[in-house]
């Protein structure tokens, strides 16, 4: 019972530090990484040349922390790079919270690697196979010897989850990877470890010491993380990124997901590197 006041206080001073913020005209907005790192901070810089009136407070700690936020009403806007669970639609019923989800672009995970290694291709079964531990020396697919290291998000991230769906028909993820916070320390892994491989967003295959690589699908077609081959849906590893809301959207929060979907938002996400979600410009 005691428990249970504690939350509830908490949940209460959450709105309370929300109302605020939203009495100083500002927006909270919390969740992915893939999102918070880079897009929705050009996004909201943007929409405050229009409206310098309104104040962001942004935290990317993974799209699981962000739902959570939006459930307790410590937030304006959820970032999520996945759906959200029905465990969690069940919490947010009970607090009268009703998630309404906007998809506002698509992203494409990307296979990195040392720019040292010589492997330029992997089949989507080796992907598999290295991911989940089958696979754990480069020689056995063609690449100089080595153990594998194989680095993934953490298991907050929405892009853990959706890379288990996607690249691993949901297997667990092997005994040795390394779990890390976010698209760029995997890149900087990555870049240190000649041995090294994980995924990242579209946003972050620029990054120095690492470069993607293609994958061949089963049919034998040999696919780049290209954005027609995403928005026609060739490449395994596409995914539609969120915004979630309480309920569909009205003041501050409407104007700033009406931006977000705008022409000029639209080029701000394809600026960002990823894929709008509004193709009509």
């Amino acid at each position: 019972m005691a428990i249970r006041l504690v939350g509830v206080v908490f949940y209460y001073l959450g709105c309370l530090q929300l109302g605020i913020m939203l009495g100083r005209e500002g927006l909270v907005i919390k969740g992915s990484d893939t999102l918070g790192a880079k897009m929705v901070p050009m996004l909201a810089e943007a929409f405050k040349r229009q409206h310098p009136e309104i104040h962001f407070e942004i935290a990317a700690e993974g799209s699981t922390s962000g739902i959570a936020a939006l459930i307790d009403g410590t937030c304006n806007i959820a970032m999520s790079s996945r759906t959200v669970k029905a465990q969690e639609e069940s919490v947010a019923m009970g607090k009268g919270v009703t998630f309404y989800p906007i998809v506002v672009a698509y992203d494409a995970m990307c296979v990195i690697v040392n720019v040292d290694n010589p492997i330029t291709a992997l089949r989507v079964r080796d992907v598999e196979g290295i991911f989940t531990g089958d696979i754990k020396d480069w020689s056995l697919i063609g690449g100089r010897r080595g153990r594998i290291s194989v680095y993934t998000r953490n298991t907050s991230s929405g892009t853990y989850q959706d890379w288990k769906e996607l690249a691993m028909r949901k297997r667990d993820y092997a005994l040795h990877s390394q779990k890390l916070a976010g698209n760029e320390q995997i890149a900087a892994e990555v870049a240190r470890n000649p041995h090294g491989i994980g995924y990242v967003g579209m946003a972050y295959v620029n990054l120095p010491g690492v470069r993607t690589i293609s994958v061949v699908r089963g049919d034998g077609i040999r696919i780049e993380p290209t954005l027609e081959d995403i928005q026609k849906g060739r490449w395994p590893y596409a995914r539609a990124t969120y915004f979630y809301t309480n309920g569909e959207p009205k003041g501050t929060v409407r104007r700033f997901v009406e931006f977000v979907l705008s022409p000029t938002g639209q080029r701000i996400v394809e600026i960002a590197g990823f894929v709008p979600a509004r193709t009509s410009r």
